[in-house]
């Protein structure tokens, strides 16, 4: 009681003060809610004119970011034909693009190795874009590679979500980048069957990379519209060398390669990460959209 006692006095001293000021200056005795109005206005005035000077200082760091290839990413916002909205992580070259790349997520949802491979495709001068496909049915999901996860990984892929819906939100992708020129599409796992139905399915593509897309074999009544190529791993136990077989004899058109690898190698997130497989599957995939996005 005794702080609130002197707080209160002091106030009253205050308050005394200032109105002995106004009478040696002349000046009009304001109330207590005008001086505090006044008060209030110089700060918000105070307040714009630091906000300001932070967007001017975050513009001027977004531009001596993209002058140095420092790739600074975006979460926007798509929407599909059925009115759903979904996020996709968005990152930009830092000169000119060479063309648009949907970016399609493993099973673990838009985490950081996907915007890393968005950031990566950015940096080869690309326009990466990334839709949270999950979204539908749970946002925000970002996914380890281990027990509980993989499991909710699976069961949100294969138990919850309804593909033809997926390609709805595919399609918005490949339609906001294609606003600026030809697009791509690169997709790891999950990812990778998505890749092989919209080669077939969707419109706006010029060609598609897919990597270890479990479910292929099942599907080779599809034949894909644009130029297409797949990437596996021969160590890969979730897709036997005799289902790559089937789609090489059944679709001779499409560029299938095989390497010494796992499934995943092209995660550095996870111990099957195979660098000498990815690095080369990401120059055929570079040399193959430059061949078709130009």
């Amino acid at each position: 009681m005794p702080l609130v006692e002197t707080n209160t006095s002091a106030k009253q001293d205050l308050w005394k003060l200032i109105a002995s000021v106004q009478r040696l200056l002349g000046l009009s005795r304001i109330g207590k809610q005008a001086f505090l109005q006044k008060h209030r206005e110089a700060r918000f005035r105070k307040c714009c004119t630091s906000l300001k000077d932070r967007d001017m200082l975050i513009g001027e760091k977004t531009d001596e970011n993209r002058q140095k290839g420092i790739i600074m990413g975006e979460t926007i916002q798509l929407t599909a034909a059925d009115g759903v909205t979904i996020s996709a992580y968005l990152a930009m070259p830092a000169g000119h693009s060479r063309g648009g790349v949907v970016v399609i997520q493993e099973i673990f949802g838009v985490n950081n190795h996907i915007r890393e491979v968005c950031d990566g495709y950015a940096r080869d001068g690309f326009t990466a874009l990334a839709p949270a496909i999950f979204d539908r049915i749970e946002s925000g999901v970002e996914l380890g590679y281990d027990g509980a996860d993989m499991e909710k990984g699976l069961e949100l892929a294969r138990g919850k979500l309804q593909l033809p819906k997926t390609m709805l939100d595919v399609q918005a992708a490949i339609d906001h980048l294609g606003a600026s020129g030809p697009v791509a599409m690169v997709g790891y796992c999950f990812g990778g069957l998505v890749c092989w139905l919209s080669s077939g399915q969707l419109s706006g593509l010029s060609c598609v990379s897919g990597y270890y897309g479990g479910g292929i074999a099942g599907m080779l009544d599809l034949n894909p519209k644009v130029p297409t190529m797949l990437h596996f791993g021969d160590k890969d136990a979730h897709i036997p060398l005799s289902d790559v077989d089937l789609i090489k004899e059944a679709h001779k058109d499409v560029a299938v390669y095989v390497y010494d690898a796992d499934h995943g190698f092209n995660c550095d997130h996870r111990s099957s990460f195979n660098e000498s497989a990815s690095r080369i599957a990401k120059e055929r995939t570079l040399e193959f959209f430059e061949a078709n996005l130009s």
